[in-house]
């Protein structure tokens, strides 16, 4: 038994020739094999390239998806959905229909007996960026979301936020991993201080920077960044050891 973590999927984005289709469909597959033996599965945001919710109206697609995560949570498999940068703007649709718990904010898990952080990750440790600071506080507005979601259509609003997803990634040349930059790293900094404060933490687990590495905080301690699904799938598995691989697929 095990349980399993993944993020960065970006359902809904077409990258360099590689169809979100075939994407969806490998991590449906690979949903379908953890499936026997997981005992709990946490996606660390950024599932979808986007999403928006209005009250009656949710994205087109991604059906494949939705219907095998329901399928998990019928079966009495826990499914945690962690909003991404990306993917930040749910209601009520992913517990009503599909049964899974959202998590707006980082949340603590004691797993196999160990402590385990879980978040997105963006935003965290940049305390001093004010820029970047402003804009999450923007797209995290509650009061912008009601005023989107009663004066733009539809439409409009899944079109501008689909361009606004996918518009900084085209012409990159160095692909979509980030260079994780060791000590430097926001994660890595807010780490530190968090693990000083809670030593008997195991792993802080987080997405968002695309490039899977587990970095070595203390004797106890790691930060698990779990990569992506764009171009090289990765997920996370943590057994009954206690101890978090980072897996090809």
């Amino acid at each position: 038994m095990a349980y399993y973590f993944a993020s960065d999927v970006h359902l809904g984005l077409d990258y360099r020739g590689a169809d979100s289709r075939e994407r969806e469909r490998r991590f449906v597959h690979w949903l379908e094999t953890i499936r026997g033996d997981c005992e709990g599965l946490f996606l660390a945001g950024d599932v979808f390239d986007f999403w928006f919710e209005y009250r009656r109206v949710v994205p087109k697609g991604f059906v494949r998806t939705l219907g095998k995560l329901a399928e998990f949570c019928d079966a009495g498999i826990p499914v945690h959905f962690f909003v991404g940068n990306h993917d930040l703007w749910v209601g009520d649709y992913f517990e009503r229909e599909v049964g899974m718990k959202v998590h707006l904010e980082p949340s603590v898990f004691e797993l196999y007996g160990r402590k385990i952080w879980i978040a997105h990750g963006d935003g965290v440790g940049k305390s001093g960026d004010w820029r970047y600071a402003l804009l999450r506080a923007v797209f995290h507005s509650r009061f912008l979301r009601r005023v989107f979601s009663s004066v733009l259509h539809p439409n409009v609003m899944m079109r501008f936020g689909q361009w606004w997803s996918s518009h900084n990634r085209h012409g990159r040349k160095e692909g979509v991993a980030h260079r994780f930059r060791g000590e430097e790293e926001p994660i890595v900094r807010f780490g530190r201080i968090y693990i000083a404060e809670h030593p008997e933490t195991a792993y802080l687990v987080c997405g968002h920077i695309h490039t899977p590495i587990v970095h070595r905080l203390s004797d106890r301690s790691s930060v698990a960044v779990l990569g992506e699904w764009i171009e090289h799938p990765v997920y996370g598995r943590l057994g009954e050891d206690g101890v978090l691989e980072l897996l090809e697929w």
